[in-house]
């Protein structure tokens, strides 16, 4: 099987406590079975607001995506999570 590479665009939930510098924190020491964070960057968005910017390295097959983005989502303060960019490496 092959790797996925993702650009993940991941805000910050508006009830968080925390902000997306501490998001980006737990999300570059974060360990899965089935990828990898390859790099995270906060950027902002508007009115002082950041967001994160995750570049991952996933396994290809089924739930495997799924099971990645559940990893992220369990990261405390992460709300929504969109998907930037998506391809296959050879």
């Amino acid at each position: 099987m092959g790797e996925v590479a993702i650009r993940y665009k991941i805000m910050v939930h508006p009830d968080a406590e925390v902000g997306a510098d501490e998001i980006a924190a737990d999300l570059s020491e974060m360990e899965n079975d089935v990828g990898v964070v390859q790099s995270v960057e906060t950027k902002p968005l508007a009115f002082g607001m950041k967001f994160v910017e995750a570049y991952c390295v996933i396994q290809e097959g089924d739930g495997t995506v799924d099971n990645f983005e559940d990893a992220i989502r369990a990261i405390t303060g992460v709300g929504e999570i969109q998907v930037l960019e998506m391809g296959r490496l050879m």
